[in-house]
C-alpha cells in the first residue's frame, strides 16, 4: 500500500518521525497502565480497541479520555490527578513489556541514516518515555534528536515541535518531511511548512488513514524511506 506516484519530496533533508503508531504498537503499554489506574478508582476496564482511539494527544488527553467513559465531568476534575499518577507509576515500570515493533521499522530507518539525513523522532509521548522506548527496542542511535510531548510549551498539530527540529537541523521547514500514523502528524506537518507521509495501521482516532491530508499513504518506514531518497539531498546539520 504504497501511493508514492505523485509524491513532491524533492530536497528533502531531513525526516521526522513519530513513535506511538508508526514505529511502536505501544497499544498494550497503554491498556495496562490505564486498566491499573482505572482499577485502582474501583472503575471497569477499557477495551483495547477503545483505548486506541484516544492515543496521539499526549498522556493527560489518554487519561481524561479514559475517565470520561466511566466518570462524570465534575469527578473527572478531583479525580484526575490521582488517576494520572497511578498512570504514569505503572507505565513507567511497563514501558515497552507489552509493544511490539512494526515491520520494516529497523529497515527503514537504517536506510535513511545510511543515506546521510538527519532523523528526528516527534511524539506527544512524555520525553523520558519516548526515550525509554527506543532504548528498549535499541533504537536510540538511530535517531539525532528526540523531541517529546513535553520538550515545548506546545506539540502536535501545534507546528512547533516540528519547526524546533527543523531549527536544530538547519533545514527549512519544505526541506523536511514528517512520517506519521493520524491526522494529527499531518496537520503539524501542514501547519509547520514540511511535507508529510501517512502509514496505513497505528492510531488514527480511529478515522481511516484515507480521511488524511497527507502527500502520500506508505506501507511502512522503510516504504517511506524508498519515498524519501531517490529525490533527497543529504547534508547533516552541523
Amino acid at each position: 500500500m504504497t501511493h508514492t506516484a505523485s509524491l513532491q519530496l524533492d530536497g528533502i533533508r531531513a525526516v521526522l518521525i513519530d513513535l506511538d503508531g508508526t514505529l511502536v504498537d505501544t497499544a498494550g503499554d497503554f491498556g495496562v497502565a490505564l486498566n491499573a489506574m482505572l482499577a485502582d478508582l474501583g472503575a471497569a476496564p477499557v477495551p483495547t480497541e477503545r483505548l486506541m482511539t484516544f492515543v496521539g494527544k499526549g498522556t493527560a488527553n489518554l487519561v481524561r479520555k479514559t475517565l470520561a467513559e466511566r466518570f462524570a465531568a465534575p469527578e473527572i476534575d478531583s479525580l484526575f490527578d490521582r488517576a494520572q499518577d497511578k498512570y504514569e507509576a505503572v507505565y513507567t515500570s511497563i514501558n515497552g513489556k507489552h509493544t511490539a515493533l512494526y515491520p520494516e521499522v529497523r529497515e527503514g530507518l537504517a536506510a535513511l541514516r545510511d543515506a546521510g539525513l538527519p532523523v528526528a523522532c516527534i511524539t506527544n509521548k512524555q520525553h523520558r518515555f519516548a526515550v525509554t522506548l527506543l532504548e528498549h527496542y535499541g533504537l536510540s542511535d538511530q535517531f539525532d534528536l528526540v523531541y517529546g510531548g513535553d520538550s515545548w510549551p506546545k506539540r502536535k498539530p501545534d507546528p512547533m515541535p516540528l519547526v524546533k527540529a527543523c531549527e536544530a537541523f538547519g533545514v527549512s521547514p519544505a526541506q523536511a518531511v514528517l512520517v506519521g500514523d493520524s491526522g494529527n502528524d499531518a496537520l503539524a506537518a501542514r501547519a509547520a511548512g514540511c511535507r508529510s507521509l501517512t502509514v496505513p495501521y497505528g492510531y488514527n482516532h480511529g478515522e481511516s488513514v484515507q480521511t488524511i491530508d497527507t502527500d502520500g499513504i506508505v506501507a511502512s518506514i522503510l516504504g517511506a524511506a524508498r519515498a524519501i531518497l531517490p529525490k533527497a539531498t543529504p547534508a547533516l546539520a552541523s
